[in-house]
């Protein structure tokens, strides 16, 4: 056996040679940081070594902790030391007092770094939107949730294919639309999209056992027995909104005796259907007398329904009533609303359809602010109703109406309390209208003017210029297409044609 001693001319990198140290240079001694990192490097190659091993192993054998040891020391080895934990000597109460003074967007984040912090941001969240309904029904939310005041279920309750590309939203309210729909449905919710009432009453007792703190709750389809229970166990509600909902089902929250804010939700158009009558109305009346808010929407009625409300609900500051079905003469009672503030008028297609003789319908005296958002005002008699019973009214807005003309909207001239006007999207009022109505107003001190576009800066008269200058606020932006092309004058933009073209020919 013999032993070359040849020297290699080109040495490779990885090549090894065999040297004596020199006597002159000893060897400097081990650091505890040398042979940490030195075993480290051995730990590293030998899991190279091992997966390289593995991956040469044939496939029909099974890679078990069993068959291969070394597979959990694979899975517990850490190239990266573990730093010291100093928040597991912070107690639960200090941590969440250092989560709650970081901002709302780092909650979600900071839950995903343990368990711990995921227990502890459950602890925070006290408003929650609950979309799945198996989360509600299983229990689950009361253990990652055990906080909440405030929970909505409406997405939850209706059970529509969560896969289809189409959402349908009406307002609060989105829906996922099933693209097998005949177009004889439309988008309406049928009864078999929605969870069965019993289900839903039984998940309120629960939400009542587990949340005795709730202040607000929303929920659809509800019945007398599941809003019952929410009733006597959650004390402290103040604020409920409830869909789909019938006369009877209100009977449930009579026992609600702190609850200030009330949407009834009875019929949308596209979506479902309920009746809430005068029945309901007076059972609200008379269960929730310290209602400060009420919002009625697709609801219908009478005028004895809104008197039972003015009489029995004397706090009530606030009402208002969406795409409503009221009966002719509902107007005259609000005068029993002895301390509304503000009266809202949404999507309406008529304001009263029967107002009656204007000797009849009385004032209401507190009433501070009359807004009318996309309502049809082609109905001169129940437009002078409205503004007879409003006739002390401080503040108006009148927002993308139809049918508001020169004399509907001169009716509004019997209002001599005026200090604000607020205008938007009245495309059919003009100069000269606008002028007849601000000039009999001597308190008027705010003024608001946008997409009016009718109303041209040319008409204004002297008389009107003179009352602009001693507004405390104008806001004039009357017409948008005039704006528009102000602000385009010089680039060329607008112009027809070879005209428009002609410095762009070759």
């Amino acid at each position: 056996m013999s032993h070359s001693t040849e020297k290699n001319p080109n040495p490779s990198p990885n090549h090894s040679e065999i040297k004596t140290p020199s006597r002159s240079k000893r060897p400097r001694a081990l650091s505890l940081p040398d042979i940490w990192l030195k075993e480290q490097d051995l730990k590293y190659a030998f899991v190279k070594m091992h997966l390289k091993s593995v991956s040469s192993t044939p496939s029909h054998s099974p890679l078990t902790s069993s068959s291969h040891p070394n597979l959990q020391f694979l899975q517990s080895l850490s190239i990266d030391p573990p730093g010291p934990d100093y928040f597991s000597h912070l107690s639960d109460e200090l941590l969440l007092q250092i989560f709650s003074k970081l901002p709302i967007s780092q909650h979600v984040s900071n839950s995903l770094v343990c368990k711990r912090w995921l227990y502890l941001h459950g602890r925070l969240v006290q408003s929650l939107n609950l979309t799945d309904w198996s989360f509600i029904e299983s229990g689950r939310v009361f253990l990652r949730f055990p906080n909440l005041s405030d929970i909505n279920i409406i997405s939850a309750c209706i059970r529509t294919s969560k896969n289809s590309g189409i959402l349908v939203t009406h307002k609060s309210l989105s829906v996922h639309v099933d693209t097998r729909l005949s177009p004889t449905n439309g988008f309406v919710v049928q009864n078999d999209d929605l969870v069965p009432s019993n289900s839903i009453d039984q998940v309120l007792e629960l939400l009542a056992e587990k949340y005795p703190n709730l202040r607000r709750i929303v929920v659809v389809g509800a019945r007398e027995k599941g809003l019952s229970s929410i009733a006597n166990e959650c004390h402290t509600l103040q604020e409920l909104e409830l869909h789909c909902c019938g006369d009877l089902s209100l009977k449930g929250i009579s026992a609600c005796q702190n609850l200030q804010v009330v949407k009834l939700i009875g019929s949308i158009n596209g979506f479902y259907s309920s009746v809430v009558s005068d029945i309901g109305l007076t059972i609200l009346a008379q269960g929730c007398r310290r209602l400060v808010k009420l919002e009625l929407s697709g609801c219908e009625g009478s005028y004895d329904g809104i008197k039972a409300i003015g009489q029995c609900c004397q706090m009530l500051e606030e009402l208002t009533l969406c795409d409503h079905r009221m009966d002719g003469g509902w107007l005259a009672a609000l005068t029993f609303c002895g301390n509304l503030k503000t009266l809202r008028l949404q999507s309406c297609k008529n304001v009263d359809s029967g107002p009656g003789s204007p000797q009849h319908l009385g004032s209401c005296l507190t009433l501070e602010e009359l807004q009318l958002q996309g309502c049809q005002l082609r109905d001169k008699q129940s437009v002078e109703a409205l503004f007879l019973v409003c006739e002390n009214v401080r503040e108006i807005v009148l927002q993308n109406c139809w049918g508001l003309e020169d004399d509907v909207f001169g009716l509004a001239c019997i209002c001599r309390r005026v200090k604000i006007l607020s205008l938007e999207g009245c495309s059919l009022l003009t100069t000269g209208g606008l002028e007849s109505v601000v000039l009999s107003w001597k308190e008027l001190q705010r003024l608001r003017v946008v997409s009016c576009n009718k109303i041209k800066d040319g008409e204004i008269t002297p008389a009107l210029a003179s009352l602009f200058s001693v507004f405390k606020e104008l806001k004039w932006r009357p017409d948008s297409r005039f704006l528009l092309s102000s602000g385009l004058a010089g680039t060329g933009v607008g112009k027809k044609g070879v005209r428009f073209f002609k410095g762009l020919k070759p």
